[in-house]
């Protein structure tokens, strides 16, 4: 992801000239606060104002409020430096922002409005995003990233789907199903991209040794039964077939990161969070696939995929991107290594929770540690999405 050079300078403020800008401070920001409320009203001590039920309002607002706000940070950055072509600046960033706003408080003020209104303001933000992406990726004739904006698709059709669910029988299954594995498809996608490239452009530099083992015919199959995988638990989420698929996914899964030699990356924070962020995936087909067949609440595989992988990977990509695009030094400063640390805490203390109900103050100090670590990333970043980019 290097800097494009063709921005326009258009004399506004710094926030707006680039889309990694606004969408990873607002949606860290959102994170932090939407998480804040949650466990209160949780407990019954907070009441938010939505038509949702309380449990499909924290699962809506992280999978399809705090995520896309990202994705689309990471899309609106990413898909320049894979076409050539010039970023969104300026006024039209701002409505785009102003759209995905406008979905949060719609959705967390839908009892005095309705379901159908907060439907319709929320799904329209990944409509135009999806536009948008596949209109650059087309226009640039960038054809295998397409399978990138499939899943921003797959995320649109999820929250779509949701929202019907929600309005026609008063809470979502599928839909939360559908947003959970775009989310763990774009880890796989994105995260088996840059993951083996950060790593081998880093080891290159040291002393000799392994590195990362080339994109091969083991990285297609594992994405492949990822997929399917995926596909079974959507439609039959308890089912044996389904638990088979999701633990040989697994398996394949360790082994393509065991082929990018993340053991050799422990002294620079600011790769190995990614391989730690991308163990999350395996762990997470291990652990669905043993709720498949019983042995465990499904929530400990689900948060094992949106706390670990998805949270942590987006904290990995959002503190190295946005560190690059400024014109900074790639290197994690003690605060972005307290971030990294709160949020493994975070997907480990909420795996456990998971697995072991009756200990409610896992539930909290998973709680209390999502939270820092997205407060803390927006503050100590902040001066570097507001303020102008370091000359080279």
């Amino acid at each position: 992801m290097a800097p494009i050079p063709r921005l326009r300078d258009e004399g506004g403020h710094p926030l707006w000239s680039y889309g990694f800008r606004p969408f990873f401070l607002f949606g860290s920001l959102f994170a932090a606060a939407a998480m804040l409320a949650w466990l209160p009203a949780y407990y019954g001590s907070v009441t938010i104002p939505t038509a949702m039920a309380p449990r499909d309002w924290h699962a809506h607002e992280m999978i399809f409020g705090f995520l896309p706000a990202v994705v689309t940070g990471f899309l609106l950055t990413a898909i320049p430096n894979w076409t050539g072509r010039l970023p969104l600046q300026g006024k039209p960033l701002m409505v785009l922002c102003l759209v995905w706003a406008s979905g949060r408080v719609a959705i967390s003020t839908s009892s005095w409005t309705s379901l159908l209104f907060a439907a319709l303001v929320d799904v329209s933000f990944l409509a135009l995003v999806a536009a948008a992406a596949t209109r650059e990726v087309v226009a640039g004739r960038n054809w295998r990233n397409l399978r990138v904006v499939a899943v921003v698709g797959l995320l649109l059709a999820g929250n779509a789907t949701f929202h019907a669910e929600a309005i026609l029988n008063g809470s979502a299954e599928f839909g939360i199903r559908m947003g959970v594995a775009a989310g763990v498809l774009l880890i796989t996608l994105v995260g088996g991209r840059v993951v083996p490239s950060f790593t081998r452009n880093w080891l290159a530099r040291q002393r000799p040794g392994p590195l990362p083992a080339p994109f091969g015919k083991l990285d297609a199959v594992a994405i492949g039964a990822t997929a399917l995988s995926l596909a079974l638990w959507m439609a039959f989420p308890t089912n044996a077939i389904t638990g088979s698929a999701l633990a040989g996914a697994g398996v394949l899964q360790t082994v393509r990161l065991a082929r990018w030699a993340g053991y050799r990356t422990w002294r620079d924070r600011l790769v190995v969070v990614l391989h730690l962020a991308y163990a999350f995936i395996p762990l997470g087909c291990l652990l669905t696939a043993a709720a498949s067949f019983g042995w465990l609440a499904p929530s400990a595989g689900i948060h094992a995929w949106t706390v670990g992988a998805v949270g942590l990977m987006v904290l990995a990509i959002m503190s190295r991107a946005s560190l690059g695009h400024t014109g900074r030094s790639l290197v994690a400063s003690r605060w972005v290594e307290a971030v990294y640390t709160l949020l493994l805490s975070a997907a480990v203390l909420r795996i456990c929770a998971a697995i072991h109900p009756s200990v409610p103050s896992l539930l909290f100090f998973a709680w209390l540690a999502w939270t820092g670590a997205f407060a803390l990333f927006a503050a100590s970043y902040w001066h570097i999405f507001t303020g102008p980019r370091l000359r080279s």
